[in-house]
């Protein structure tokens, strides 16, 4: 059984219910294996950096094409290309789970972001929060028993399997 990266802190269980699973995702009535289970971290990661390499690409793409302006003063002001490519990684990943239900690096890595409280897809409120949350990186580093960061406990979603 794999360990949450939490897990070396002390304390009660972060997911507030005591009683081992046997597998991430039991508790939460997902499979312990195929479509459908938990995704390990190592995909997730994967994931994140082909949707930030994405973002960097759109972002010099449109630099390329004289759609930013790097001598504006605004451009430099919010952060310049750093910026760029947090915001376009932000909204790519936000519009692309509302709609689709996956990031384009998910896609590439047979993941996607599963609602776990019956609703049919992730809205844009929860896409949007998930989103602000991955960002800040902090949140997703820290797993319950599920192996779910807390963006996904927040949400009511899980990353999983397609």
């Amino acid at each position: 059984m794999t360990r949450p990266l939490g897990s070396w802190l002390s304390g009660s269980d972060p997911s507030g219910e005591s009683g081992a699973n046997e597998y991430p995702g039991q508790r939460l009535g997902l499979p312990p294996s195929g479509p459908g289970s938990i995704a390990g971290f190592g995909r997730r990661i994967a994931a994140l950096l082909i949707d930030w390499f994405i973002a960097y690409g759109l972002v010099g793409l449109a630099l390329s094409f004289g759609l930013l302006d790097e001598s504006n003063p605004l451009w430099v002001a919010v952060g310049g290309r750093g910026t760029g490519i947090a915001v376009v990684w932000v909204v790519l990943g936000i519009v692309s789970v509302r709609l689709f239900g996956f990031t384009p690096g998910q896609l590439a890595l047979g993941v996607r972001v599963a609602s776990i409280d019956n609703r049919l897809h992730v809205g844009l409120g929860r896409a949007t929060v998930r989103g602000i949350l991955v960002f800040f990186v902090i949140p997703a580093l820290f797993t319950d028993s599920d192996l779910r960061g807390y963006q996904d406990r927040f949400t009511g979603t899980a990353v999983v399997r397609r």
